[in-house]
């Protein structure tokens, strides 16, 4: 039986520091945005080799019912697809979105939506299958991003693009968004939103593995994100698609909003076949807040110090990273997977690891970009690759 893989990632973060109001002030899950630099927060340079802002497509398939009421759900539940293009600015420091506070949008220093196509279903799936095509390896994945609760739409596009930046993802990245009211207050209707999108991300995820010479579909899913990708994939096995008809790769839920019974049940549907990653930390003060207010334990807050909980947690067979100790710049210490960039490198080091299936492919992993390991601040521990096989904690 798999055990529990605890991994610290650096230095202790201070702890249980505020009150719940100072909590809810700051907000749920959206990206941290602002105009920051890598002096006061620490972030890693990751520069354009020509010095040009970085052009990033994403596929796009949401729930919401336009991009001018992007916090109304569409009527009839079904997708909406789109690709745009996200310019990354050529001094983009890494766990950093960069955006203006009060001046203009400004390519050179800002995140910015550079351009957008509307698509229909079966475009959508004609364009994806053109980007795939030609490609090797790893770079036939896909990156399915879902994120969670209080984020609207351009937070959700920016940070798949500062991901899929700070991964040095090869692969196509697909965002899968739902109409999040972007309100810290609306937790209960966002919660009611995620479950009518579970039919639509059920759909896009079959979708994805009918595409010719597709690899594998890897999901990321953040906060209550991570509860509605459970429920889909829960979903496709039910119809007798728990691997996505063998293109299922990893699964990687950032801070679960996700109750622990609610996410075994969800498991025993997908088998012991599925690769599960679960980063927590028991400092997660937007899930701590969660927690009271569902009266249950959340998993990505769970405290793996406790030999109890690690001890449910082994039997689950999945592999768990601890966050507890990161140096995450976001007071509510609930996005170290994306904000940190040592976390962010690892994980995007573990897509690009090489398959038994392609071990006579050699491929180019974004090639025109900074290598896939990154370097690291002068005062803090190099960081490990997430680990290949898992091990027991003490």
């Amino acid at each position: 039986m798999q055990m529990v893989a605890r991994h610290r990632f650096g230095a202790t973060f201070l702890r249980n520091v505020g009150a719940v109001v100072v909590v809810m002030m700051t907000g749920g899950c959206a990206a941290q945005l602002g105009e920051f630099t890598a002096s006061t927060t620490g972030g890693l340079f990751s520069p354009s080799p020509t010095g040009a802002p970085r052009l990033v497509p994403i596929f796009v398939a949401s729930t919401r019912k336009s991009e001018k009421s992007s916090n109304e759900a569409a009527v009839d539940g079904g997708s909406n697809f789109s690709l745009v293009t996200i310019s990354v600015p050529p001094a983009h420091a890494a766990g950093i979105i960069e955006r203006p506070s009060m001046r203009s949008e400004d390519r050179k220093r800002h995140f910015v939506v550079a351009g957008r196509r509307t698509l229909d279903e079966t475009t959508f799936d004609n364009e994806l299958a053109t980007h795939i095509s030609g490609r090797v390896g790893s770079n036939r994945d896909i990156l399915l991003f879902v994120h969670g609760f209080n984020t609207g739409l351009d937070d959700a596009r920016y940070r798949l693009a500062q991901i899929v930046t700070d991964g040095h993802f090869g692969g196509v990245p697909i965002l899968f968004t739902w109409a999040s009211n972007n309100n810290f207050l609306a937790y209960g209707s966002d919660k009611e939103r995620a479950t009518a999108s579970r039919d639509a991300l059920e759909k896009v995820l079959y979708r994805l593995s009918q595409l010719p010479d597709v690899g594998k579909i890897h999901v990321l899913a953040h906060s209550m994100g991570a509860w509605l990708a459970m429920e889909a994939l829960r979903q496709n096995a039910i119809a007798g698609h728990a691997d996505l008809n063998g293109h299922l790769g990893e699964i990687m839920l950032a801070a679960p909003d996700l109750d622990l019974a609610v996410f075994e049940a969800q498991l025993a549907r997908l088998g012991t076949g599925a690769h599960v990653s679960v980063f927590v930390a028991s400092n997660d003060r937007a899930l701590s807040l969660s927690s009271t207010l569902a009266g249950d334990r959340r998993l990505g807050a769970l405290d793996l110090k406790q030999a109890e909980i690690r001890s449910e947690i082994a039997r689950l067979g999945v592999k768990v990273y601890d966050l507890t100790g990161e140096n995450d710049p976001d007071f509510l210490h609930h996005g170290a997977y994306a904000n940190v960039p040592q976390v962010i490198a690892a994980i995007g080091a573990q897509l690009a690891e090489p398959r038994v299936e392609d071990k006579n492919i050699t491929a180019v992993i974004d090639a025109t970009e900074a290598p896939a390991t990154l370097p690291v601040q002068t005062d803090a521990a190099p960081l490990p690759a997430l680990p290949a096989s898992p091990v027991t904690t003490h």
